[in-house]
């Protein structure tokens, strides 16, 4: 069985870990001259190496080399840590036990010497959801701590671990990884495992992947998938939901030209095209930060970024106040687009209220007016859609219908509808996508349900054995078919039979693409 790239390419030396140098360096350091502390703190978003950085802490204390800096990863100890089965590396998830008694249990079992190894390592996840009493109980081994014991705990909200506790410990934050490291790691390890991948759809992964190396991986997993082992640009962009660049410039040229009706056109043409306009609007965020950065740190913005161009000469055509108030605006406008009678009506308010406080530039433009038709046409669709509507059963339609992008959007793609009722859904996403069961892409996935009908929703997902049902699944068998049938049509085509016959030539499969 094939196994994820996120486990795959797991880091298993501090020297493969990426873009967390300055924590490598000083538990490095600390190895190398034998200053050992009993408890290590790793603090940080999802994603960015808090687990791994600990399983490579237990490796090194217990290879048989000795303590080092550097694991060999080749004796029984190093390798079974990477296995996941080495006796004296405890991992618990403070998530699932949260109670004393389970901490309590843990402590008892530190007091026995080690098994195997020189230490008996205890690795706990998401600590802050200890009980007040479990930590409480944690305090006295923290305190007077067995020789052979050493902890590491880890969680993405420090504010939640008790004073007494952090006290305790030696406190490490990791740091969200800078998108281009993300970029050059994701163009890594598709060399490595000799697939290729376009500049632009990783700038795309590494962008929507928002700091986490995990979620990247995860996402670049899916771009394979979905792309038949070939990650390009127009695929991972239909996949993540993105908006392309263009579509955002063009609304910027318009809006320096004061020109409204160019604006609401290119919105028009997004609906042709299915465009997220929820994503759109991150994406104008986006835009506007880094033309913000371009304006104060210039040096910020890569001469080989394929947006630096443009970002440079809208940085040169705003002021820096009409920069800032359109950064506002759009934040605005995201977080209201749920309030708004329809994605479209609340995208189109965004872009007029960006033109109605844009000032008058200095060439005597005059400002172009929003023709008055589309206005009316919105308001009249919109009393449909704030009704309530129902799921017909057709789970696969629904979701391609929702404002989703980015990992939310990947869970939605890998869920399977289980059962439906009054206000609750209940789904099931198959045990080789858990990763994507997150509260977080679950809270956002759920908002885009409720916006999308109308209605307060209880969604329960749960991890099962899938029944080939989730919109993954079923689009893959769709596209196959398309596959199926183009290659079917490419052979069948006289002019192809003419040239093969005659000329000797052949098809080359892997170039075959269905048209959409």
């Amino acid at each position: 069985m094939t196994q994820v790239l996120a486990r795959k390419w797991r880091p298993k030396t501090f020297s493969e870990l990426v873009g967390q140098e300055h924590v490598v360096r000083a538990l490095t350091n600390a190895l190398q001259q034998q200053r050992l502390h009993h408890a290590y703190l790793f603090t940080g978003t999802r994603g960015v190496g808090k687990t791994t950085l600990a399983r490579i802490i237990a490796k090194a204390l217990n290879c048989v080399t000795g303590v080092t800096a550097e694991p060999c990863g080749k004796c029984p100890a190093c390798m079974e840590i990477d296995a996941g089965r080495f006796v004296d590396l405890i991992e618990l998830d403070a998530a699932s036990n949260t109670q004393v008694d389970n901490m309590r249990d843990l402590l008892e079992n530190a007091l026995y010497a080690p098994t195997s190894g020189r230490f008996k390592v205890y690795i706990i996840d998401e600590v802050h959801m200890l009980s007040r009493s479990a930590f409480n109980a944690m305090l006295k081994t923290l305190e007077e701590p067995p020789g052979h014991v050493k902890f590491v705990l880890a969680t993405t909200d420090p504010q939640k671990i008790p004073v007494t506790v952090l006290s305790r410990c030696l406190q490490f934050n990791l740091k969200q990884i800078p998108q281009q490291q993300i970029k050059q790691q994701l163009k890594k390890i598709l060399e490595l495992e000799g697939l290729q991948g376009e500049d632009a759809a990783l700038n795309l992964l590494a962008r929507a992947a928002r700091g986490s190396m995990r979620d990247s991986l995860s996402l670049l997993d899916q771009a394979i998938a979905h792309g038949a082992g070939r990650v390009e640009q127009q695929a991972v962009r239909a996949m993540l939901g993105t908006v392309g660049h263009e579509y955002l410039h063009e609304i910027l040229n318009a809006l320096q030209q004061h020109d409204g009706a160019a604006m609401i056109a290119i919105a028009d043409r997004m609906v042709e095209h299915s465009q997220s306009f929820e994503a759109a609007l991150l994406d104008l965020a986006t835009l506007w930060h880094r033309i913000a950065l371009a304006q104060t740190v210039p040096e910020a913005i890569a001469d080989d970024d394929p947006e630096a161009a443009a970002i440079k000469q809208f940085a040169s055509g705003f002021d820096a106040e009409e920069v800032q108030l359109m950064y506002q605006i759009v934040l605005h406008g995201r977080n209201d687009i749920g309030l708004a009678p329809d994605d479209y009506a609340g995208f189109t308010m965004v872009l007029m209220r960006m033109l109605a406080f844009a000032p008058e530039r200095g060439d005597g433009k005059a400002r172009k007016s929003v023709p008055a038709a589309r206005p009316v046409a919105v308001l009249d669709s919109a009393a449909p859609v704030l009704k309530k509507k129902l799921i017909d059963g057709d789970w696969v339609a629904l979701v391609q219908k929702l404002s989703l992008s980015g990992m939310e959007r990947m869970l939605a793609h890998n869920c399977e509808l289980v059962s439906r009722q009054e206000g609750r859904i209940e789904l099931r996403v198959p045990h080789s996508q858990r990763h994507l069961n997150d509260r977080a892409y679950q809270d956002r996935f759920r908002l885009a349900l409720e916006q999308h009908l109308g209605t307060k929703i209880q969604l329960d997902i749960s991890i099962g054995e899938s029944k080939g049902n989730t919109v993954a699944e079923v689009r893959s068998r769709d596209d196959q078919k398309q596959l199926d049938a183009a290659k079917v049509a490419i052979n069948q085509d006289p002019f192809v039979r003419d040239l093969r016959d005659n000329l000797d030539a052949r098809v080359v499969s892997s170039t075959i693409k269905p048209l959409k």
